[in-house]
């Protein structure tokens, strides 16, 4: 079972705050920084939940968004996926897919939203089931 995953940043503080808002919206808070050898930040519900953290590149290098990578994160409701995606835009990121349903509707429908954070690195925010 994912424990959490990282995405790359060019600028820790930038980074910061665009996760910390944006994760706000779900009921996420920053859980541990550390800023020395490398800067990494994790942002979740609690310590022992899956959470997303924010992380200088270890090897020094600048970071880039993968191609085909991408963090999905779950939610307990359409209107949270409206607004987790409304949120990511107001904040300087870019849509990449707006919130709507793909496929059908029923119990395993599923309802997404797709952006991209400051450094290109692509979310999704997604609710499983009927609305």
């Amino acid at each position: 079972m994912i424990g959490y995953v990282t995405v790359g940043t060019n600028n820790i503080d930038k980074a910061r705050a665009f996760y910390a808002s944006l994760l706000s919206t779900i009921g996420a808070k920053e859980l541990m920084r550390i800023d020395q050898p490398n800067a990494f930040t994790l942002f979740g519900p609690s310590l022992g939940k899956p959470g997303v953290a924010v992380v200088k590149p270890h090897d020094g290098k600048a970071a880039s968004a993968g191609n085909g990578m991408m963090v999905a994160l779950v939610v307990e409701s359409r209107d949270k996926v409206d607004a987790l995606h409304a949120k990511a835009l107001e904040l300087g990121g870019t849509c990449e897919g707006k919130p709507g349903l793909r496929g059908p509707e029923g119990p395993q429908a599923f309802y997404g939203a797709y952006f991209r954070d400051l450094d290109g690195n692509k979310l999704c925010a997604f609710r499983v089931g009927p609305k």
